[in-house]
């Protein structure tokens, strides 16, 4: 039988960015708030001189034990899912911080159009412009509505940027200037801009300067040693939730962290929710932990496992198109790139950082004429310097044997002649991509797993060759002498990395027959449960998701503390 603890008001199942953010605001406010991490503790001293690429981006030092909790995946229904047991497609944080830690730092606002994209697309295409089989739906809120919480995290984290020239209307400029330009860039923002486009600098976690946040946290400046994605920041310039809001709730005296407590269950009575119930994975004892609120702070998979596990709002069936948790599942089109080689010229690709580049916007969202297109929505196309690192790195031009002496002579020759303009593409949602319980596999306490059902769909493939040759455009003008890009985007392929950008499962709208969350992440069947994060998002747009969830989790943040005073649904 679980040992039961005494209640508290708050407790948070994860503490990574949102867990972070939402027990600093609560915090301040004087609640009790308990921050379950079912990961070890973390700490910048952890990292210091420690450039190790075979353990942290090869080994995977900071991310999930796959032996002991995993996902299963399929392309379709008709496929038997399987466990994933190496990582490839996506990377899955664990300890204090969460991916919060490991994350590269770019930073984004979705667009306007994101937020009513249903709405915005029938307006002006037409309701035949959106295929039968996508679920798409406007999430609830505006940009206009959500900007102050943008701002506001941006804050918090010391975003360095510069203004989105087709980007939606901000109430301030960045806290802190862009990042160097460096010479690729330079070539990159010449070509963009002799193509009518309109390149911006990156916005970046990776501080520019040094910083003091508005809440006296302060910070030094990136060094450009090129080791963000899938490492710690030794030098704290990376906005991490342990350097940054985790602080600020310790300092407080109301916020207590208790690593290595995995949540097995969320409890309930009626329609109201008491607590969890943890697994202290030191001692093997189950703890119950009573709270007045409870706040699913984890990763999206996480978030909508506990929730089906724990019986907990209306399970997704895909059959009938009822039910919310698990609804909308949807990804990122990464492989609309082009890859430029340039015989005669050479570049310091190995420094960077990770949100170290410039972009445009031209073919993200709806700021170009979808009218003659097979597909919606678009993606953001840049140019990064996040550092090229020995052993990941050795381009060579398509047709290149992968072994021998031609093999050996094309890497010599483009060692450092070889720049890639990448896309990221949105991912629009369709009533057969979801997230349920797997009915085979179980994670190490016997639980069953999260079971993936994706596949690209036609949209997709449209898309990113739409983009694909978009990039070409780009390059051909950087002046390269080879150009190797997308032809046709094949099925997904969850064996190679493309994103950790998994979103959807417990969506946010203002129709409870169609969303599992209001639009302060409250959930509509019981009102002391607040899910926070992507897995909040309707649909996922052509840019990292960070910015979005830092904006909700604020919103959240707030919501939560009208419930805690008023009662009731908020908003």
């Amino acid at each position: 039988m679980a040992r039961k603890l005494p209640k508290v008001d708050v407790v948070l199942v994860g503490v990574g960015w949102t867990g972070g953010i939402i027990a600093a605001e609560l915090t301040k406010k004087g609640l009790k708030v308990v921050g379950l991490e079912r990961g070890k503790e973390r700490k910048t001293e952890d990292y210091y001189m420690v450039h190790d690429e075979l353990r942290y981006a090869l080994r995977y030092d900071l991310m999930q034990d796959l032996s002991k909790e995993t996902i299963t995946f399929r392309g379709n229904e008709n496929i038997r899912a399987l466990p994933m047991r190496q990582y490839g497609s996506f990377l899955l944080g664990d300890g204090l911080g969460g991916s919060g830690v490991h994350w590269n730092g770019q930073t984004y606002r979705f667009l306007p159009y994101d937020f009513e994209i249903h709405s915005k697309t029938i307006e002006k295409y037409g309701k035949n412009k959106i295929p039968a089989e996508m679920s798409l739906q406007d999430w609830g809120i505006t940009y206009d509505e959500l900007e102050p919480y943008y701002d506001q995290f941006e804050k918090t984290a010391g975003i360095s940027g510069e203004e989105n020239p087709l980007g939606g209307k901000r109430s301030d400029k960045y806290p802190t200037p862009p990042m160097k330009m460096s010479p690729p860039m330079k070539m990159f923002e010449k070509a963009a801009k002799k193509l009518n486009l309109h390149p911006y600098m990156m916005p970046s976690a990776n501080l520019s300067e040094s910083y003091k946040n508005p809440d006296g946290i302060q910070r030094s400046a990136c060094q450009y040693c090129g080791y963000c994605e899938r490492f710690g920041c030794e030098y704290g310039a990376k906005a991490d939730p342990v350097v940054t809001v985790i602080p600020v709730a310790l300092k407080s005296g109301n916020f207590e962290i208790r690593t290595h407590s995995n949540v097995r269950r969320i409890l309930k009575q009626g329609n109201k929710v008491t607590g969890v119930m943890y697994v202290d994975t030191t001692t093997g004892e189950e703890i119950e932990q009573p709270a007045d609120i409870v706040v699913m702070t984890s990763y999206v998979f996480n978030n909508i496992r506990l929730l089906l596990m724990s019986d907990v709002g209306r399970p997704y069936d895909p059959k009938t198109g009822k039910g919310v948790i698990g609804k909308n599942y949807a990804y990122q089109v990464m492989k609309g790139n082009a890859v430029g080689f340039f015989k005669d010229k050479e570049f310091n690709t190995f420094a960077g950082a990770g949100s170290l580049g410039i972009l445009f916007d031209d073919y993200n969202g709806d700021n170009f004429d979808h009218s003659k297109l097979n597909f919606i929505h678009g993606g953001g196309i840049s140019l990064t310097q996040t550092g090229y690192r020995p052993i990941q790195n050795n381009p060579v031009p398509k047709g290149t044997p992968m072994w021998g002496k031609e093999f050996k002579k094309q890497s010599l020759k483009y060692a450092n002649s070889v720049l890639t303009v990448a896309a990221q593409g949105s991912s629009m949602p369709f009533k057969h991509h979801f997230l349920d319980l797997d009915p085979t596999y179980k994670d190490a306490f016997g639980d069953p797993l999260i079971r993936i059902t994706f596949d690209f769909e036609e949209q997709d493939r449209q898309l990113a060759v739409f983009l694909a040759n978009k990039c070409a455009d780009v390059v051909k003008e950087m002046g390269a002498d080879h150009i190797d890009s997308l032809k046709e985007l094949g099925p997904y392929d969850i064996t190679t990395y493309q994103s950790t950008h998994n979103t959807g499962g417990v969506i946010m709208g203002s129709d409870p027959s169609t969303s599992a969350v209001n639009n302060y992440l409250q959930m509509h069947d019981y009102d002391n449960l607040f899910v926070v994060g992507a897995s909040a998002f309707a649909h996922n747009s052509g840019y990292n998701p960070t910015g979005t969830v830092g904006a909700l989790a604020y919103r959240a943040a707030e919501g939560i503390l009208k419930y805690h005073d008023k009662g009731g649904q908020v908003g």
